[in-house]
């Protein structure tokens, strides 16, 4: 039997990656699932994290930018993500194909047709069954982003880059709502979790 793909999803600051080990957890002490793999985007393959370096930190041509994310997304796929859910496991990536559209789409205006060549291209029709998309204001993820550490290329944007990826997350959303499930990501780490632990029990 086929295990399930939840992706988590949303711009940087948003708090996402707080909460992927514990949704984890409480899918490994679930009975029937016979393991749960975390993984991430770019990355999760030795190959995808050496990408994941020059995507995060070197300056690129927009086309360059896209294609690489989308040969890190074929390799993971293809060493990770597909044989997991083949053997019943249940796999958690920290970023899919949501964040190219709404990164290098929105944000950076690379136009979505060519994305989408690229999504059946690598994809061969592989969905996530369940996207959280973790949503702030601007204002938000700025505040929490603030010093944390040396930020990297996209992280370091405009505001007005991250309001357009933030516009397309929630265009993406709005037009897959059986797939998509948006968390109001301001409120407690309590909060939020009660939310995940429903929506998880529903899997």
């Amino acid at each position: 039997m086929r295990g399930k793909f939840i992706t988590f999803e949303g711009i940087d600051g948003a708090g996402k990656s707080t909460h992927i080990e514990w949704v984890a957890g409480r899918l490994r002490a679930r009975p029937g699932i016979p393991a749960v793999v975390t993984t991430r985007e770019p990355g999760g393959t030795p190959l995808g994290e050496d990408l994941r370096q020059l995507l995060l930190h070197r300056k690129m041509h927009l086309e360059t930018e896209a294609l690489l994310m989308f040969a890190a997304r074929r390799e993971h796929i293809a060493e990770v993500i597909a044989p997991a859910l083949a053997r019943g496991e249940w796999v958690i990536s920290d970023r899919f194909t949501d964040a190219t559209f709404a990164y290098q789409g929105g944000g950076r205006g690379l136009p979505r047709q060519r994305l989408e060549v690229l999504e059946d291209w690598v994809q061969d029709g592989l969905q996530p069954d369940l996207t959280l998309l973790f949503d702030v204001p601007l204002e938000t993820a700025s505040e929490r982003l603030a010093g944390a550490r040396e930020p990297d290329k996209f992280e370091a944007e405009s505001r007005a880059f991250f309001q357009r990826t933030r516009d397309e997350y929630l265009r993406r959303a709005a037009a897959a709502p059986g797939r998509f499930r948006v968390i109001d990501a301001t409120r407690s780490i309590e909060a939020i979790r009660e939310e995940l632990g429903q929506i998880i029990a529903t899997l």
